[in-house]
C-alpha cells in the first residue's frame, strides 16, 4: 500500500514538472526585459532609454508575463499530457477543453445567481474572490483550478480512452468518449468550485482581522501566509486589505485622508519633513524576501543537486532567481517545489514571515518593493534615518544564509526532489556503455527482455536510466536486456531501471516508437 502511494505521489511529481520545464528560458527572457525597461538602469545608461529598445523590453517582458499569469491554464493542459500512456496529444487538447468548459460553468453559475463581482476603480477584481482567466470571469481558484482539473483529466483520459463502441455509437468511442466524460466533471467542478471556495476564501479574509490586531506576531503571521498561498490564489486575500485598504493604517495629510499601506508609503515619500516612515510600510515588506531569501533558496538548490546535474541547474535556477530579484516574479521558482517538497515550502513560509517581523523588531522602515535595484535606489535617495536601510541590507544577507542552510539541510534530509535530484537516487556513478545502443537493431530486443508490449505499464527516463513499470516483473529477461549495451538493471519490484547513458532519451523515444507499431 505504501508503495502504491509513494508511486502516485512519483507520478503526480513527473507530471507537475512537465509544465513547468520551459520557465527557466522563460525566466531569462524576462531577465532581459527587466533589464531594458527598468527606469534605475535606464538612468544610468541612456542608451537604454531609446525608444525601440524600450518597446523590446515591454514586449518579451509583456510575452513572458503572460506564461506566468496563464499558468492554471498550462497545468491544465500538461499535466494530462505528462500523465497521459498514449495518445498523448489528446489528453492536452481534452485537458484545455476540460478547463474552459470549467470556468465557463463557474462564470454561468455567477451570472445566474447575480453573483458576478464588479471591477473596482483600481483594484480590478482583487479581493473579490473572482479573477478573469482567458477572458472569462469566474471564482478565483488560481493555479488549483488546473493543476486539479488536469489531474482529474489525466485519471480520466486513461480510464477512457480504450474503450469501444460498436454500430452507430462507434464515432463516440476512444478519446472521444473521454471528452464526454470530462465535458460533465468539468460542469461538476465548476459547480463545486463556486459552493466550496469562496468559503476558503472568507476563512482567510478573517484572519486579516487577526493580524492587524496581534502586532508584530500578526506581521510574522502575514508575511507566512502571504507565502504560503501563493499556490491557491489566495495570498491576494491577505495582503489586499492592508496594502489598500484601513487595515494597512490611515494618514491625516492636512484635510485629505489616506488609507491603506500602499497610498500612505507613496505619500510618505513625497512628505521630506517626516522622520521617519510609519509602520504601515510593514505590509508592503512582502517583497523583502523576493529580492533576498530566493538568492538562498536558488544557492541551495544548486548545491544540492547531484553533481552530474549541476551545470543543468545553475542554468536553469540562476535566470528565475534574478527574475525574482528583479522583477518580483517568484511563481516559476515556488512552483519547482511547493508540490513535491511541501515541508520545504513551509519552512519557506516561515522565514518569509520571520523576516518581515524581524524588521519590525529591528525599527527598519526600508522600502522593499521586491525589485532589488530599484528599492535599494530608493532607499539611499530617502536616506539612511528615514529607513534604516543597511540594517535591512544586513537582514537580506542574513536571510539568503539561513535560506541556503536550511533548504540544503532539509533537501537532503528527506531527500527532496528539488532541480537537479529527481531520480531516486544519485546517478552520477552511472557509466556510459562502451557502445551506443543500435536504435534500429537493439529496441526490439530491450521490449522483448522487458516482457513485451503487454507487459509494459510505462516508459520513463531520467539523465541516464530508462524507467520502465511492468506488469509482471517475473516476465523480466535480463540475459535478452543485456544483448544492448548498458551499464546495468537495477530492479525495485515492478520498476526496472536500466542504465544507458547520456544517449537514453533517444532510447525512450525508440521504444515508444516501437510500441505504438507492434
Amino acid at each position: 500500500m505504501k508503495q502504491k502511494i509513494l508511486g502516485v505521489f512519483e507520478t503526480f511529481a513527473k507530471a507537475m514538472v512537465q509544465p513547468l520545464m520551459y520557465l527557466s528560458s522563460a525566466g531569462i527572457l524576462m531577465v532581459v526585459g527587466v533589464l531594458l525597461t527598468n527606469s534605475t538602469l535606464s538612468s544610468l545608461i541612456p542608451f537604454l532609454s531609446w525608444g525601440p529598445l524600450q518597446t523590446l523590453g515591454q514586449l518579451i517582458y509583456n510575452c513572458v508575463m503572460v506564461i506566468i499569469n496563464n499558468l492554471s491554464t498550462i497545468f491544465a493542459i500538461g499535466i494530462p499530457a505528462a500523465l497521459a500512456k498514449k495518445e498523448k496529444h489528446k489528453a492536452a487538447l481534452i485537458g484545455f477543453m476540460s478547463y474552459i468548459m470549467y470556468l465557463t460553468a463557474s462564470n454561468t453559475l455567477l451570472t445566474q445567481s447575480g453573483q458576478l463581482a464588479a471591477p473596482q476603480e483600481l483594484l480590478g477584481l482583487i479581493g473579490t474572490g473572482q479573477s478573469t482567466i482567458l477572458g472569462i470571469q469566474c471564482v478565483d481558484m488560481s493555479v488549483f483550478g488546473g493543476i486539479i482539473l488536469g489531474c482529474i483529466t489525466g485519471y480520466v483520459f486513461n480510464r477512457t480512452c480504450n474503450k469501444r463502441f460498436s454500430g452507430a455509437l462507434q464515432i463516440y468511442s476512444g478519446a472521444n468518449f473521454s471528452f464526454i466524460c470530462m465535458l460533465f466533471i468539468s460542469i461538476l467542478f465548476g459547480v463545486g468550485s463556486n459552493i466550496v471556495w469562496p468559503f476558503v476564501q472568507h476563512a482567510i479574509s478573517a484572519l486579516a482581522e487577526f493580524i492587524k490586531s496581534t502586532g508584530t506576531f500578526g506581521l510574522f503571521l502575514y508575511g507566512f501566509l502571504e507565502r504560503l498561498l501563493i499556490p491557491t490564489g489566495l495570498h491576494h486575500l491577505i495582503y489586499t486589505p492592508f496594502q489598500f485598504s484601513d487595515l494597512g493604517g490611515v494618514l491625516q495629510v492636512g484635510d485629505k485622508t489616506v488609507a491603506g499601506a500602499y497610498a500612505i508609503v507613496m505619500t510618505e515619500m513625497n512628505m521630506p519633513d517626516l522622520a521617519r516612515f510609519s509602520d504601515s510600510i510593514y505590509y508592503m515588506a512582502i517583497g523583502f524576501t523576493k529580492m533576498f531569501g530566493y538568492i538562498g533558496i536558488g544557492a541551495a538548490f544548486i548545491h544540492t543537486a547531484y553533481k552530474q546535474n549541476k551545470k543543468q541547474v545553475k542554468a536553469m535556477i540562476i535566470p528565475l532567481v534574478v527574475t525574482a530579484c528583479l522583477a518580483s516574479v517568484t511563481e516559476p521558482l515556488d512552483f519547482m517545489f511547493v508540490f513535491t517538497a511541501p515541508l520545504l515550502y513551509v519552512a519557506h513560509a516561515t522565514i518569509a514571515g520571520l523576516f518581515i517581523a524581524l524588521l519590525k523588531i529591528f525599527d527598519v522602515t526600508a522600502f522593499c518593493g521586491g525589485n532589488l535595484l530599484a528599492s535599494m535606489l530608493m532607499n539611499i535617495v530617502v536616506g539612511v534615518e528615514k529607513t534604516h536601510w543597511p540594517v535591512m541590507l544586513a537582514l537580506g544577507i542574513v536571510q539568503i544564509f539561513v535560506y541556503y542552510f536550511i533548504f540544503s539541510f532539509l533537501i537532503k534530509k528527506f531527500n527532496y526532489k528539488t532541480p537537479g535530484r529527481e531520480d531516486n537516487e544519485d546517478t552520477s556513478k552511472d557509466k556510459e556503455p562502451a557502445k551506443p545502443v543500435d536504435l534500429q537493431k537493439d529496441i526490439i530486443d530491450i521490449i522483448n527482455g522487458l516482457g513485451g508490449k503487454e507487459n509494459i505499464n510505462t516508459v520513463e527516463n531520467c539523465i541516464t536510466r530508462l524507467r520502465v513499470n511492468l506488469k509482471d516483473p517475473s516476465k523480466l529477461n535480463e540475459e535478452l536486456i543485456n544483448k544492448t549495451p548498458n551499464s546495468g538493471i537495477v530492479k525495485k519490484g515492478n520498476d526496472i531501471q536500466i542504465i544507458y547513458g547520456l544517449q537514453v532519451p533517444e532510447i525512450k523515444s525508440a521504444v515508444e516508437e516501437a510500441l505504438e507499431k507492434m
